[in-house]
């Protein structure tokens, strides 16, 4: 998984960040962006897209990437996502990633088709987050801390039942949306009149 980075390294980047997000589908909650810096690239956890690996793996990667990078994470709330579209509201969490990450990147590779809004030079590769290993760390951060973060609704709210599906639009997702209508934290650019 380090094919991509060591092509940017031959070509004199040394700073290489990757960088992916989590909930782009979710009808609630924040979307999260993470930005990883590899200080160190052998690791004993699996590392991989983070929708492969089990709540229980990915939280043990998370805490080794967090020893052995430099993290960065980038949140933009379900407001800002209703006020500009879920694309949008992505790309503005990537670059939050980005632009809070210490010290600075002098490229980026980024998971999906994205064009940011940064004075770094990057490059978007489909399925990154499978084939480039700062990418899956990205991806594992940024899954872990949205969980996280849906977890702390769940005890505000736990009527709907975001620890368990994390806002996806799931069969109880869609019963709770039902009985008590939408929560604070929904997204409503959702048409919920379809629930």
């Amino acid at each position: 998984m380090l094919e991509y980075e060591q092509e940017c390294a031959k070509r004199g980047y040394s700073l290489i960040a990757g960088v992916d997000e989590a909930g782009r589908g979710p009808l609630a909650g924040p979307v999260v962006s993470a930005a990883i810096i590899l200080k160190q690239r052998d690791f004993e956890c699996r590392i991989d897209d983070s929708k492969l690996l089990s709540p229980l793996q990915r939280e043990r990667a998370a805490a080794e990437i967090r020893q052995k990078a430099y993290v960065s994470v980038g949140i933009v709330s379900e407001k800002i996502i209703d006020a500009v579209n879920i694309l949008e509201a992505t790309l503005l969490s990537m670059q939050k990633a980005i632009l809070f990450l210490s010290p600075k990147p002098d490229f980026v590779l980024v998971d999906g088709n994205m064009t940011l809004q940064v004075n770094i030079p990057f490059e978007s590769i489909v399925d990154g987050d499978a084939k480039i290993l700062s990418v899956a760390c990205a991806s594992i951060i940024a899954k872990v801390t949205r969980d996280r973060i849906m977890a702390i609704y769940h005890k505000r709210w736990p009527e709907y039942g975001f620890l368990k599906h994390k806002g996806y639009g799931t069969k109880g997702h869609l019963d709770a949306l039902r009985k008590f209508g939408p929560s604070p934290i929904q997204r409503h650019s959702f048409h919920y009149e379809q629930v």
